[in-house]
Order: structure tokens, then C-alpha cells, then sequence
């Protein structure tokens, strides 16, 4: 059956295709195949084939690897059918094929990186077809073409390496391009440009080529057109590095040239959208500038905003990083550096998350240094000597401020004190403006799990490492939960050894008031005893209504265990005013 239906294929082949016999001086097997009821490539070609011819058929696409085994096939002309869709392998193992030939289909793309499977391939036909653009990369895999035909299409405009490659490479090898609705602009300036030159060896362009748009070329043919070239656009910003308070209003301006006029849009380096007010104006043709608006900046804000520049010719950018610090007074920026007289211990205690520290010797001093040059803290009047600042803490308030607290000893309704801060390690303190009135400062705009140093000191006095803390904005929260947690666990432990207790107790107080005792209980609590230490208090004065131990109500047998006198003897020690008091145990 198999042999069978092979055969039959066979012949339908044979209806559907041509082989005429080699010719003098074609001594090669040529196969032509124009059947119009044909629908798809015909297959079992004879694979000694060198030129096969598909023509005026009903065929739509060709096929992954279709030709795959014609490893001899030099020349295929499918022209003149419906092909619309072509795999980007369909010419997979055609290695030699010289010329391939695809006009008058019904193409709108073609799969471009399908030619690196015909290294030898030197023409190539696409005339008569829908395609509408040509890749920017498609041209690396033009390089070898002798002879391109992309006439009769519906192309605007060809990428810039491609004309590179056609025009100048090969001034040979020139594409025919006429009989499409060329778009007029920068784009195609250089293929505007090279109809112009004149050579009387060569026909470098059809003469008759003109141009379909913009309007007011339209029918203008290209040795008559005046364009300008593209131009890369070149793009700056008013700074590369901005620095502004918490809560401030920063304006971030962009400029840029080129031709066409370029497009400016604003992005972060995060890829968080930029939702602000942006200004854009064009005062001139090919220069415009973008303002972009940033109010009540908050920590968030902070980071690098790109500006990127776009037009026909390509697209440049440049960028400006924003830093948003705190709020910080008049005073300048402070850089501090201790020095001792003997090691101190080290302010960290090695753990990832250092918790807030005071460690330090007692004997050292603070040097101050600006700008390389020694001076003093005091800015604004004589120092606060007699002021001593003690216990500075912090206290956490969310992941971005703190509270720092102290207290003052000899401190006047005058005494102002310096809080300086900084990241941990930098050598530049922020300072604060504090209240005189008040032993506490709040820190905003702080980074999320970031160490910092804090000082306090006396007005004029440099601090000391005991006026200083180092603290981390995540650590804060850690102890404080950590805390909690062994408030939590140390409160369910109780509760688990006390409870049981309790119950225990009361059972044997209620098992005591309601069984009733039998005579051999009596007996034994009779003989029972335990011996206690009288407690002696000191003398007290209680009037008669007071005498609450006088009316405690005893049963016998309580008396009788838990103290060793009579029960005569107890009450008459009881009564007994002037003689020491004794109360049971």
C-alpha cells in the first residue's frame, strides 16, 4: 500500500509539474511546476534538481524546511502565486542557491535572518509585493547581494544601515526602489542625496523616484527634493547632582538638540513611575527643554531621574541624582573625629544589628575639623561649660525617624546644646535647631535599615563618645519586639506555675470547710504539732473597734495545730493589753 500510494503521488507530481529534458547548454535537471489548482510545494523533487520553477499557483506559504533535501538547487523562482507566509526556516539547507525569486506574491514581511541559511545567495526579488518596512538589523544579512528588488511595495522608509550598506559598500549592487510611497524626511536624506550624483557608467537610481509625503513634498521626485540629515540628539541636564531638604520643592531641568526636534520623557533608574508635574517647550526648531516639578519631596523621592531624548535619528540620555536630607539650621555641617588617651572598648558589640550604645572612656576629647583646619563648635556665643549632658537615648518611632532624649545637669533657662548627626561613618554631621526648653529632638528623613551617629553636647562644647549614640533604624524595632515578646513568654510561664497553685490551694481550703472530720483526724491533729517562732512586732495602739485579730473566729483544732499553748493560755495572751503582742502564724 505504502509503494502504492508512493507511486501515485509520484504521477500526480508528474501531472503537476515539468521536467524537460537537459539541453546543451543547460546540462542540468530544471523542474517547472505552474499547475493553477496546485496548493502546496510539491514535494519528492528529484534531488539532482539545480533550478526549480513554482509559478502562477494557488500556493499561500511555504513550509519549515521545505527544500531541505535539493541540496543542489542553485536557482528557485516561486513568483507569480499567493504566498503571503514564509517560516523563518524554509530555506533551511539550501547552502548553495545562487538566486531566489519571490515577485508578484502577496508578502507583507520576510523573515530576513532566513538568508544566513544562503551563504552563496547574490540576488534576491521581492518586487511586486505588500512589504511595508525592513528591520534596522537586516541589513547585516544583505552583505553579500549583488542584486535587490524591493520595487512595487508599500515602503516609506529604509533603516540608515541598510542604505550604508546599499549605496556606499556596493555602488554596484544598487536596489531598485521605485513604485513606493516614500515618506520624504530626514530618514531617507542619504538616498535622496546619492540620486543626485551624476555618472554616466552606471544608472545608480531610477531618476523617476519621487516622493508621496510628507504634504507638502508630495510628487516632488528625489533629485528635486531638499532635506536636511538626521540629527542624533544631544541631551543635558542644569545638574548631575542635587541636594535638598525634607519637605522642599526641587526643579529638575533637561535640554536637548537635534533634528527632527526631539521627544523628551523622564524616568527613574528604579522603574518607579514619575508622577509629576512635567513642562515641556520647543522654542526653536530642533531644540527643546523639559522642567520636571518635584514639591514636598519626601525620602521616597530621592535617587536618580533619567531624561531621555528621541527623534528619528536615534535617542541619547543623561541623568541627575537626588539626595533629600533632613531639616537642618544655619549652622554648617560639622565633621568630628575623637581621639583618647587609652583604647576604649568598641561601640559595637558585633552583632548584625547593633543596638543604640554609649561605651566609652571617660578621659578624651573631641576634635572639630573644617575643611581641614581646626576650629571651634561655638557659632553663636561663649560656651555652656558648667552644662553637662547626660543618658542620651533613642527612641524609635517609624522606619524613618527617631527621638533622641537627655538630660541636662546645671542647665538654665539659657543653656542651649548642639545635636549634631550623620550616617554612621561619614565624616560631615548634620546639625538640628533645637528647643533650649526641651531635652528631646525628632530626626526625619532617615534611610531604612541604616546606621547613624548622634550627638549632643553643650552649646560650644565638643562632645564626648558618652554624649554620642550609634543606633540603626531597624535595630530600634527589633529590641522593642524582642522585648515584647519576652514580656509575653515570661507573663505565659507565670500563668502556667501559678495557676495550678492557686487551684490546688483552694481545693484544699474547700475540701477543709466541707469534708467533715472523722474521730481519728481529731486525734491525729491532736497529736500533730509544729513548732513556730512567735513573731514580735512593735507595740501599736488600736482602739476597740480596730482589734481585728480579737474577732478572727478559730475552731479548736486550728488552734491546737498551729500553736504549741493552750487554748486558755492564747486567749489570755490575747486580752492581755500591756504584755507583748502575739499573733498566729
Amino acid at each position: 500500500k505504502r509503494h502504492l500510494h508512493l507511486n501515485l503521488k509520484y504521477k500526480f507530481l508528474i501531472k503537476k509539474c515539468q521536467y524537460p529534458p537537459p539541453s546543451f547548454f543547460f546540462n542540468a535537471r530544471s523542474v517547472l511546476c505552474n499547475d493553477p489548482d496546485m496548493y502546496e510545494i510539491p514535494v519528492n523533487v528529484p534531488v539532482d534538481t539545480v533550478k526549480l520553477r513554482i509559478e502562477k499557483t494557488v500556493i499561500r506559504r511555504i513550509p519549515t524546511e521545505a527544500f531541505y533535501y535539493l541540496v543542489d538547487l542553485k536557482y528557485l523562482w516561486v513568483t507569480y502565486n499567493c504566498v503571503a507566509n514564509i517560516d523563518i526556516s524554509s530555506f533551511y539547507n539550501l547552502k548553495q542557491l545562487h538566486e531566489l525569486r519571490l515577485d508578484g506574491n502577496l508578502l507583507s514581511t520576510f523573515p530576513w535572518e532566513s538568508l544566513a541559511e544562503m551563504p552563496n545567495l547574490r540576488t534576491l526579488d521581492l518586487h511586486n509585493n505588500k512589504v511595508t518596512s525592513i528591520p534596522a538589523d537586516a541589513g547585516r544579512y544583505l552583505r553579500n547581494l549583488t542584486y535587490l528588488d524591493i520595487s512595487s511595495n508599500k515602503l516609506t522608509t529604509l533603516p540608515s544601515d541598510l542604505m550604508d550598506i546599499c549605496l556606499v559598500a556596493y555602488p554596484g549592487s544598487h536596489p531598485r526602489l521605485q513604485d513606493n510611497p516614500w515618506f520624504c524626511d530626514c530618514r531617507i536624506s542619504k538616498l535622496i542625496e546619492f540620486s543626485k550624483i551624476v555618472d554616466n557608467s552606471v544608472v545608480l537610481l531610477d531618476p523617476l523616484i519621487s516622493c508621496s509625503g510628507p504634504e507638502n513634498l508630495a510628487g516632488i521626485l528625489f533629485q528635486r527634493a531638499e532635506l536636511e540629515q538626521c540629527l542624533k540628539p544631544s541631551v543635558m541636564t542644569s545638574a548631575t547632582k542635587i541636594t535638598s531638604p525634607l519637605g522642599s520643592n526641587v526643579l529638575l531641568r533637561c535640554d536637548a538638540t537635534g533634528y527632527p526636534t526631539p521627544q523628551l520623557t523622564w524616568t527613574r533608574s528604579d522603574n518607579i513611575p514619575v508622577n509629576y508635574t512635567v513642562i515641556q517647550e520647543t522654542p526653536g526648531e530642533g531644540v527643546r527643554w523639559s522642567i520636571i516639578s518635584l514639591t514636598g519631596i519626601s525620602y521616597k523621592d530621592a535617587g536618580e531621574y533619567r531624561c531621555k531624548a528621541k527623534n528619528l535619528a536615534g535617542m541619547s540620555e543623561a541623568s541627575v541624582t537626588v539626595t533629600v536630607v533632613a531639616l537642618v539650621s544655619t549652622e554648617r555641617s560639622t565633621s568630628i573625629k575623637f581621639t583618647e588617651k587609652k583604647q576604649s572598648r568598641p561601640l559595637f558589640d558585633g552583632r548584625k544589628n547593633p543596638k543604640a550604645v554609649t561605651n566609652g572612656s571617660k578621659k578624651q576629647t573631641g576634635e572639630i575639623s573644617k575643611k581641614g583646619e581646626e576650629t571651634s563648635l561655638n557659632t553663636a556665643g561663649t560656651a555652656e561649660q558648667n552644662v553637662t549632658v547626660k543618658n542620651l537615648r533613642v527612641i524609635s518611632e517609624t522606619d524613618e525617624r527617631v527621638t533622641l532624649t537627655w538630660k541636662t545637669v546645671n542647665a538654665t533657662s539659657n543653656s542651649a546644646v548642639t545635636v549634631l548627626y550623620s550616617k554612621y561613618g561619614e565624616k560631615d554631621m548634620l546639625p538640628l535647631s533645637t528647643d533650649s526648653s526641651k531635652n528631646k529632638v525628632t530626626i526625619d528623613g532617615l534611610q531604612p535599615s541604616t546606621q547613624y551617629m548622634a550627638c549632643v553636647s553643650p552649646k560650644g562644647v565638643p562632645p564626648t563618645k558618652e554624649q554620642c549614640v550609634i543606633f540603626s533604624t531597624d535595630s530600634l524595632n527589633d529590641e522593642n519586639g524582642s522585648q515584647f515578646s519576652i514580656l509575653i513568654l515570661a507573663s505565659s510561664a507565670a500563668c502556667v506555675v501559678v495557676l495550678p497553685l492557686i487551684f490546688f490551694l483552694l481545693y484544699k481550703v474547700l475540701k477543709l470547710h466541707v469534708k467533715p472530720k472523722t474521730a481519728k483526724e481529731a486525734d491525729l491533729a491532736r497529736e500533730t504539732y509544729v513548732k513556730f517562732e512567735t513573731l514580735s512586732l512593735k507595740p501599736r495602739t488600736v482602739s476597740a473597734g480596730e482589734q481585728l485579730w480579737a474577732r478572727r473566729y478559730t475552731d479548736e483544732s486550728e488552734r491546737l495545730l498551729l500553736c504549741s499553748r493552750s487554748s486558755m493560755d492564747s486567749q489570755m495572751t490575747f486580752k492581755s493589753e500591756g504584755s507583748r503582742s502575739e499573733y498566729l502564724c
